[in-house]
């Protein structure tokens, strides 16, 4: 019994899911799959939404362990629209990534979750950023994370291109989502997808039987 304490106790959480923002020529997509799992074995369920608004032109995608990030994204959105009534302004991408920064890296003893934070604004139009387990911040024009990412780095790197169309960038990210969720058992269900621009959000939803397949289908 002591054994299997310490065991899981090295072993963590495990951050099984499939995360992804890229920005295209106007405007930002942000997307992940729908699948829940329990230390990578158990999946609980199969339609979560890991794609959470936290301002108006602001999403955020999480991995991780679920009860962290939801406390993470929930604080986050609180410290926003106090920002956003404080400035009479919308709040800058930026902005959001640097309060869920701060929120992990104050936490970072307690806290197992990260996530990608995109959006819009009329300071810097599209953008992406990573906020790590540590609580690292990192801008990026493409990236992706959890368990799911191990195996779709190459075609990102050979797929994406900068100043792509809305279409191509979509069409981008949802290709990448089916190949991840189809080689990660931890990774499935739906691909949730938002698409970020000045003249407003969009939310698609590609279900499971209307992915693209690439592999012995």
């Amino acid at each position: 019994m002591e054994k299997h304490c310490t065991d899981s106790q090295v072993k963590g959480v495990s951050t099984g899911t499939t995360i992804l923002a890229a920005i295209f020529d106007g405007g930002v997509v942000i997307g992940s799959d729908s699948r829940a799992s329990i230390g990578g074995e158990y999946v609980s369920s199969k339609t979560i939404n890991k794609v959470i608004q936290v301002h108006d032109q602001i999403f955020c995608c999480m991995a991780g362990s679920l009860a962290d990030a939801q406390f993470v994204t929930k604080a986050a959105k609180s410290h926003l629209a106090f920002h956003s009534v404080q400035m009479e302004n919308p709040p800058l991408v930026i902005t959001a990534a640097s309060v869920l920064k701060e929120l992990c890296y104050k936490n970072k003893e307690e806290l197992q979750a990260g996530f990608l934070t995109a959006g819009w604004d009329r300071k810097k139009g599209p953008q992406v950023y990573v906020v790590s387990l540590g609580g690292m911040l990192v801008s990026q024009p493409v990236t992706i994370g959890g368990s799911g990412s191990t195996y779709i780095y190459g075609y990102v790197d050979a797929k994406y291109k900068p100043n792509m169309s809305r279409e191509e960038c979509l069409q981008f990210a949802t290709n990448a989502l089916a190949l991840a969720m189809g080689r990660d058992n931890v990774s499935g269900g739906v691909a949730h997808l938002v698409v970020i621009q000045e003249t407003g959000v969009e939310h698609v939803v590609v279900p499971g039987d209307k992915l693209p397949k690439f592999h012995d289908e």
